[in-house]
């Protein structure tokens, strides 16, 4: 529910200051954008993407090698390094890494991701012969372990359900989907979405606080479900906002 202050004018009558327009977001154009994980599909595509919109863009990797060659192969003045460097050298961190390395990666990097703008879009699935499934960690989402791991850092929840396949396919000029954003702070928060909105097509919408972030992590079952049944690259989209 938005609310506003009441002001009073030079004569003392109480007035109320306008509420912030929502779409009102702040010029994110300079910013780094390091990618953790950023040599798998979901990471590798998201650097493109990011790439291609003008962010200057760095990919981390376990190892310096792999990056380097994941950032040659992408082109796009996208740089490679390993995952310390990424994310010292960046402003905005996205963690893009499998599920069972999350905590690992994220204890080795809590100095070098201090002061740092988070961006968790882990999913935490197990698969069986019935399909994906969604994991429940103990803090409760992936986005709440990030902030449980990382307590010098800002962190937020976003890019969950967006298809590997359509990022990485240079045929495809948009994205068309919505991306869900969670997190503390609402300047954080705008941030993430107005990072969403440089790649053609796509929306950032703010999802609520990380409290909400299993089952937007959580959805990613549904849709990997969907995508089978129908051959598709499914999305989200949210209407009336």
């Amino acid at each position: 529910m938005t609310t506003s202050v009441d002001v009073k004018d030079g004569a003392g009558d109480a007035k109320k200051a306008p509420a912030k327009d929502p779409w009102d977001l702040p010029d994110v154009s300079g910013l780094v954008v390091g990618v953790l994980g950023g040599t798998g599909d979901q990471g590798r595509g998201l650097a493109y993407r990011f790439a291609k919109a003008g962010q200057r863009v760095i990919i981390g990797s376990r190892a310096a090698e792999r990056a380097h060659t994941a950032a040659e192969e992408l082109g796009l003045g996208i740089e490679g390094a390993d995952n310390a460097e990424c994310a010292r050298r960046s402003d905005v961190v996205i963690v893009a890494v499998p599920w069972d390395g999350h905590a690992k990666t994220l204890e080795a990097l809590r100095e070098e991701l201090t002061g740092k703008l988070v961006v968790d879009c882990v999913n935490p699935l197990g698969f069986d012969k019935k399909g994906a499934y969604a994991l429940k960690p103990e803090e409760g989402s992936a986005a709440e372990q990030a902030a449980a791991l990382l307590p010098g850092s800002r962190v937020t929840a976003a890019f969950h359900h967006l298809s590997a396949v359509l990022l990485s396919d240079p045929e495809i000029a948009e994205i068309d989907t919505d991306v869900m954003v969670l997190g503390e702070a609402r300047a954080d928060t705008d941030v993430v979405q107005a990072l969403a909105g440089r790649i053609p097509g796509m929306r950032g919408v703010f999802a609520g606080r990380l409290r909400n972030a299993h089952q937007v992590e959580s959805l990613v079952a549904n849709l990997i479900s969907v995508n089978r049944r129908y051959k598709a690259h499914a999305g989200l989209r949210v209407t009336d906002v």
